[in-house]
Formats: structure tokens, sequence, C-alpha cells
């Protein structure tokens, strides 16, 4: 697979730190405490670094900000249709996805991903089509969380949600216009949450393939939330409800 570039320290940082088999060198800024113990984890690793200034390296990282870091590295590609089935098999009733229809910035599909692995989400999940896909606006945003979470490509995301249904999967879609309550809704066991476009929210088809719609309640005199803060709270609203059905053991 064609090598690409990843930027900024959380970013490279956790990249080196889960995948550093995958990275081929990187560039680095002298004079920062952060940027040196970066600095010495690459060189722990056996990653070939080069002092550059912020012009060289504004050069490599063109309009992503790159806090005085750029790594070369080799992608990790995907899941597939047939991957993301057999993930939904093996994590069976634990199984937590966060699903995208159409958000089309690479710095919301970064967020999502940022949230999806705090949340410890199995994978996030996209159309082939008119979507954002994994840039390196997209790892940057995602501050090290692209490589915690595989983000899965699929090719028709009605097929994917009808394949989810099959495997017990509840589909919970954010619908602004939703009757029930996120807070109300059952969030336990396998679950898919899914998200509209930054502007048109979920497709008919999209929503037509939901369990239950829900809306976050609002009592504040906003009407609507950027997709990746609407993700990030309903993926912890799961969290939520995952601990209080299966609390941790005491000592």
């Amino acid at each position: 697979m064609k090598r690409e570039l990843v930027m900024g320290i959380n970013a490279v940082e956790s990249l080196v730190e889960n995948s550093p088999e995958r990275v081929v060198r990187a560039w680095i800024r002298s004079g920062n405490r952060r940027l040196e113990l970066l600095e010495r984890k690459l060189h722990d690793h056996g990653v070939a670094v080069e002092h550059a200034d912020d012009h060289a390296l504004d050069r490599m990282a063109g309009k992503v900000r790159h806090q005085g870091v750029v790594a070369e590295f080799r992608p990790r590609a995907p899941i597939d249709d047939n991957g993301l089935e057999a993930l939904v098999a093996e994590r069976g009733r634990r199984l937590l996805l966060l699903i995208l229809d159409g958000v089309q910035d690479p710095h919301n599909l970064g967020a999502c991903l940022r949230s999806a692995a705090a949340a410890g989400a199995d994978a996030v999940v996209v159309p082939k089509n008119r979507a954002a896909g994994m840039t390196a606006a997209t790892r940057r945003a995602a501050a090290g969380g692209a490589e915690l979470v595989p983000l899965a490509v699929v090719t028709n995301l009605a097929r994917t949600l009808r394949m989810l249904a099959e495997q017990g999967v509840w589909r919970v879609g954010l619908a602004g216009m939703a009757n029930d309550s996120l807070f109300e809704a059952r969030l336990d066991g396998p679950l898919a949450l899914v998200m509209g476009s930054e502007e048109k929210g979920m497709r008919r088809l999209t929503r037509e393939h939901c369990d239950q719609l829900v809306r976050i309640p609002m009592p504040g005199r906003m009407e609507s939330l950027n997709v990746s803060v609407s993700a990030g709270i309903a993926l912890f609203a799961a969290v939520r409800s995952r601990m209080a059905s299966c609390p941790p053991p005491t000592a």
C-alpha cells in the first residue's frame, strides 16, 4: 500500500506506540519538550528521525497543522464488508459501532474517531461513496484515535444495516425530530449508533433501517449540534447504560 504522511504530536505518538512497525521515518522540529520526548520514543523504536524547520514541515503538511512533527508510514487498510461482518460475529453482545451516513468533513470524521476510541467502540463505519475517508486531516483531528479504532468502509450502508439486524444488533439512529429521547433508549447489548451527515442528517433509507430513532434532549436555545459532538454524547450514553447493566466486580 502507498505510504502516507501523518502529522501532529498525538497522532504520531499514537502511531509509534501502537504500530511502530508501520512508521518509516519522521521529521521533527527541535526545542520543545514534548517533541524531544517523542523523538526519543521514535529512536527507541528504531525509526529514522531527521530535524526540520517549520518551513520544511509546512511544505510537507500542506494545510494540516503539524505541531512540529511529520511522519511517513504505511497505512493500515480499512475494514471491508466481509471484515466488518467477521468483527460483528466476534464481538457478539459486547459490540458497539458508530455508523456515519455521509459525513463529509474529514475533521468531523477525525473527531468521531477520537470519541469512538475513548468510548471503546469496535469500529466506525462509513459508506464508500460521498463520505470523508482517512486523510491526514482526519488523522490529525482524531489525535491518535485513528490508530485505536478501526475504520470500516462499506459498499452499501443499507445492506450493512440489514446485516447488522440479522446478527441481532440493535440499530439506533439520531434524528432531531424523533419523539424518543436518547437517554431513554435501549443502549445495552450489541449496538450500532447511526448518525447523519452535517447538513441533511440521515438519508431516508438509512432511517428506515434503524430499529429506533432518538433525539438528544436540548433544553437550551440551540436547535442542533455538530455531528461529532452528537456522536460523543451518544457513545457515552451507551457507555453509561452498559456500565449500569454490567457494573464492575467489587473487590
